[in-house]
């Protein structure tokens, strides 16, 4: 199963130095049924998008948790068993939980398929969204089109050997 697990820059260094994306439990994003359900779409593709998307979401609320770190969004796509991720139905339906799962224990990065990261020309949006992010949640309509400008920028791939230039550690 693909997950896409949300993280900071220095939070990628850190795993890159461990080698394990976090202890565990681990909050990720997948293709969930609450997804499926709320996404009406059957294709994977779009599916998989989606997730890559909410993981972004929560990467950006990271940021606004931590004004050290470098105003761009992390996830890192990785495969893990199909039973390692599990949503909780409770929060199934929950818009702010659409896709979330958890992983128990933590994951080597060694199996992370790619990591997803903004461009530099993000840091400003994804920087004015961090910032807005609490405002936004509280119901303000134009913190909400500020944190909505984040979202203009894709996320651009990187393969996992390019992960030490990403967080400043490679030739």
């Amino acid at each position: 199963m693909r997950v896409y697990v949300p993280l900071t820059l220095p939070g990628l260094a850190e795993a890159y130095k461990t080698g394990e994306l976090g202890a565990g439990p681990l909050v990720a994003y997948a293709v969930t049924p609450a997804l499926r359900e709320w996404y009406l779409s059957d294709d994977i593709e779009e599916l998989e998008y989606a997730a890559l998307n909410r993981a972004a979401v929560a990467s950006l609320r990271l940021l606004a948790a931590d004004a050290e770190a470098t105003r761009r969004r992390v996830v890192v796509a990785v495969d893990v068993a199909d039973g390692a991720a599990v949503a909780d139905p409770d929060r199934g339906l929950d818009p702010s939980a659409l896709g979330e799962v958890r992983i128990a224990r933590g994951v080597a990065l060694a199996r992370a398929a790619a990591v997803h990261v903004d461009a530099d020309d993000a840091e400003a949006d994804v920087a004015a969204a961090a910032g807005a992010l609490a405002a936004a949640d509280g119901g303000d309509d134009d913190a909400q089109f500020v944190v909505d400008g984040a979202e203009d920028h894709e996320l651009l791939w990187f393969a996992t050997q390019e992960i030490p230039n990403l967080v400043g550690l490679g030739d």
